[in-house]
Formats: C-alpha cells, structure tokens, sequence
C-alpha cells in the first residue's frame, strides 16, 4: 500500500448513504451530493465552483420535459443507457443523430451554457432500458453569457490508461469576445469549453492499479485548488478505491470526497482496491 504524500491536504468523505435521495417522482431514482430541490443541508451546498452533482437513474419513456435553465454551466456524464437532449437552440428531428438533437450513449458528455435563458430536455425515449448518468452544475464566472452546448464522446479505453480530461475552462477566459466564444477553444485541447474555472476528468482504474491526478491540470493560473472526487455506483457495489494511499479516505460505490487544501501541481494518488475496475471522476476547481 502507498503512503500519503499529501500531508497538508484534508480529505472528507461524503458517503453515498448520507446524500439526500429521492424516488417521489416514481419514473426517477436521484442522488444529491449537494442541496438540490427538496433536498437541503446547510453543509452541503457547493464546492468552489461546484454546484451540482447528481446522480440519475430514469425509466423507460420517462425523463426530464423541457424546462429552463440560466446562469449555470450543465453536463450530463452518461454511464449506461442512452438519453436524448433537445434545447431551444434546437428542432426534434427523428431517427439519426445530428445536430437537431442528441441520443447519448455510454462516454458521451453533453453541455449546455444556460447564461441568458435556455430550454432544454433530457428525456429516455427507449422502451425497456433504463439511463443511469451524473449530473453536473457549475457557476459560470460571470452572468448573462451566451447560450451554448457542446456534445462529446471520451471512450473507456482511453480512461483506463489513466485520467481523460472532459471539461477545461474556455482559453480565452472571463473577457472572450463574441469570435473567442463561437470558436470554443478550452484551455486544455480535446476537451469541452467551460466558463468556469474547472477541469473534470474521469477514469477506469483496474483492481490493484493506481492513477495520479495532478491538480490544476496544467490549466489554471490559480495556485489554491479544491478537488471533489465521486465513484459512481456502476458495478453492483464491487468497486472501491483508496485516495492519498490513506486507509480512512477509501470510497466505495457512490461515495464522494472533499479534498481541500492542496495546490496545483500536487499529485493525488487513486488506487483501484475493489473486485473489479472502479469508475472516478474527478472535478477540479477553484
């Protein structure tokens, strides 16, 4: 077993039996990291950026109907199933994907700019199976930007060789003219622009492995960093990891971690001590 190597950092656990949890709706089985709807703890309300992180499973023939968003940064982190996006922005078209609108499978990431106003939908339209995906809020680092939405596909070849960043802030930053917003380029290449000062990444660590993240990922200015890690609950339980080689941060399925005072470029460690491969995503922000 490795030992800590980031003695100053605090690590706390937030258990997956502590989340708020909702089935009221019948069609909908959620998980709230953070408070959300109904669901409030004054302890639990956001982690720098980090406003929102719920985790989903939807019915067949049943989801979320068009509603409105503004001034949050939204992405869906689909991990089995498929989930259909449409938004204001966009007309229904049927069949095929294009760019009228969206049918997400496994690896695929869907964001949306709410800034002045959007309307969207995230519903699952097959028959017999069921979509298990995250949800994810950020604050945007002003108000009032415009609407936008990004749909990416990151593969799971590609995250068992370690970490895959998804998100990065948009390179151009807070003052991006209208040109600098249309060409959408992050800081990070290969990633989603964010308008945020936030890098998610995820990744599929193999029973007795051990990935690194290196905080900051090389993309923010900013020395003071907090880092959220979450398990999803993907493999019947059987999955677990251990942060920082430290024996009282292990997470199991559905378990999240607050790790707070580290700095960009501190290196934290995840080690896979689970029956099988653990899925991680990580969410790396100011």
């Amino acid at each position: 077993m490795s030992k800590s190597i980031l003695n100053n950092a605090k690590i706390t656990l937030r258990k997956s039996a502590e989340r708020g949890h909702s089935t009221e709706l019948g069609w909908l089985n959620s998980y709230f990291t953070f408070s959300f709807a109904g669901y409030h703890d004054s302890r639990h309300t956001q982690f720098g950026s980090l406003r929102v992180l719920n985790e989903d499973r939807v019915k067949p023939m049943n989801g979320f109907g068009t509603h409105h968003h503004s001034n949050a940064e939204i992405f869906s982190y689909i991990l089995s199933g498929e989930l259909t996006h449409r938004d204001s922005m966009i007309s229904k078209d049927e069949g095929v994907q294009s760019d009228k609108f969206y049918r997400m499978k496994r690896g695929d990431v869907q964001f949306t700019t709410g800034g002045r106003g959007i309307a969207h939908s995230e519903m699952n339209e097959q028959k017999s199976e069921p979509v298990h995906f995250l949800q994810i809020w950020a604050l945007p680092w002003k108000r009032g930007l415009t609407p936008r939405y990004h749909t990416r596909h990151f593969d799971d070849e590609s995250k068992r060789q370690g970490f895959v960043k998804i998100l990065s802030p948009l390179k151009a930053g807070e003052d991006a003219t209208e040109q600098q917003e249309q060409e959408a380029e992050p800081t990070v290449p290969g990633t989603i622009p964010i308008h945020s000062d936030l890098v998610m990444s995820a990744a599929l660590i193999a029973p007795g492995k051990q990935f690194e993240w290196i905080v900051g990922a090389n993309a923010t200015q900013r020395t003071k960093r907090k880092v959220y890690v979450h398990v999803p609950m993907t493999q019947k339980g059987k999955a677990k990891i251990r942060l920082d080689g430290r024996e009282n941060a292990e997470l199991s399925e559905g378990d999240g971690a607050y790790v707070d005072s580290v700095n960009a470029g501190d290196k934290l460690t995840f080690e896979s001590i689970g029956e099988v491969e653990a899925e991680v995503v990580v969410i790396d922000t100011a």
